[in-house]
């Protein structure tokens, strides 16, 4: 197990248990006590968990947004696939919405080399990496920068869909459950995901499977929002089967 897989592994287990012990990290991923200590280490300077006394308990609640320069590690290779899939939904000619997020932006690097594309991009990763792009017409949102999310919010970001109409927007989601909805960490950043909503005929989540059947600080509305799920094939069968009682298509990736 890499050192990535490792860091992954303790956090979905912290956002399952609340506490992890060093033993039973240990015997998980093969490794010594001491690499397993370093990895608590780390792991507590980037404030996803604190130390205690044989393991680690979890400071993340569901108000709580890891950094984006975390997020972008977490679940890298099932974001790269999400992605893959999410862009295979998008055909020549359509108008797009690439929204914020780490799984976005996953979506927008692989509609690199298209052609006959519109894509609005709601931050500055998703814009920057289709910027050379000869054969994509790309929109940048505007508006403010919110600081360490390079995302764009704020009544600007909001007008352009009041102006433009969109085919698709791929939508990035904090969590997403039948019960409670999409739902995500950023008052502002929902502001804009609802304009988004309101101004594209299709909505595609991606979103990896970690998301599923869990609920963030803000609401953006009910699942049936989303026309499809796009996630990763780890996800749990009871949670794709209740998307799918909603309503809801379901791409496993």
């Amino acid at each position: 197990m890499s050192a990535q897989e490792r860091h992954q592994a303790i956090v979905e287990m912290l956002l399952t248990s609340g506490r992890v012990t060093v033993a039973e990290l240990t015997s998980r991923a093969g490794v010594s006590e001491m690499t397993i200590r370093r990895d608590l280490e780390l792991l507590e300077r980037e404030g996803l968990l604190q130390r205690v006394h044989g393991g680690a308990v979890s400071t993340v609640s569901g108000s709580y947004e890891p950094p984006f320069a975390v997020r972008v590690r977490q679940q890298a290779d099932a974001k790269a696939r999400i992605g893959a899939a999410a862009a295979e939904l998008i055909g020549a000619n359509e108008t797009v919405v690439v929204d914020a997020g780490t799984t976005a932006l996953a979506t927008a690097r692989a509609l690199r080399g298209r052609r006959q594309l519109t894509v609005c991009a709601l931050s500055i990763p998703a814009s920057t990496a289709l910027a050379d792009e000869p054969g994509i017409r790309l929109i940048a949102a505007g508006g403010d920068i919110r600081a360490g999310e390079h995302c764009f919010v704020g009544p600007l970001a909001e007008r352009i869909f009041e102006e433009l109409r969109f085919d698709t927007f791929v939508l990035s989601v904090g969590g997403a459950d039948p019960g409670t909805g999409l739902t995500d960490f950023n008052l502002d950043d929902v502001r804009v995901k609802r304009a988004a909503i309101g101004a594209s005929r299709r909505r595609v989540v991606v979103a990896d499977s970690t998301k599923l059947g869990r609920a963030t600080f803000a609401r953006i509305g009910p699942v049936q929002l989303a026309d499809v799920v796009v996630t990763d094939d780890r996800a749990d069968p009871d949670q794709v089967a209740a998307l799918r009682d909603a309503g809801l298509t379901v791409v496993l990736a």
